[in-house]
């Protein structure tokens, strides 16, 4: 009992920060490109807090997985803006 806890918490962890390094990667593109609009709403950094939404990281996905077994989600989207790029 006590291992699967883990495993799920690990599970978790590694979702989690899955997620935040994808999320970075892509304000780390835009800057690359020459948009600092990532950079100046300070969306560059592994802080989680910076980027879970409250509906598609937490609320959706619990209520998916506790009614149909399937959980899906999302982070908040690192803003650009296309006409710096």
């Amino acid at each position: 009992m006590v291992n699967e806890i883990v495993l799920i918490g690990f599970y978790l962890l590694t979702l989690v920060y899955s997620v935040i390094i994808h999320e970075v990667s892509h304000g780390v593109v835009a800057l690359w490109l020459g948009d600092m609009t990532a950079k100046y709403a300070d969306r560059l950094n592994l802080n989680p807090l910076k980027h879970i939404d409250p509906f598609g990281s937490v609320i959706l996905p619990v209520l998916l997985f506790v009614s149909t077994g399937f959980a899906f989600g999302w982070a908040k989207p690192v803003p650009y803006n296309p006409y710096n790029l």
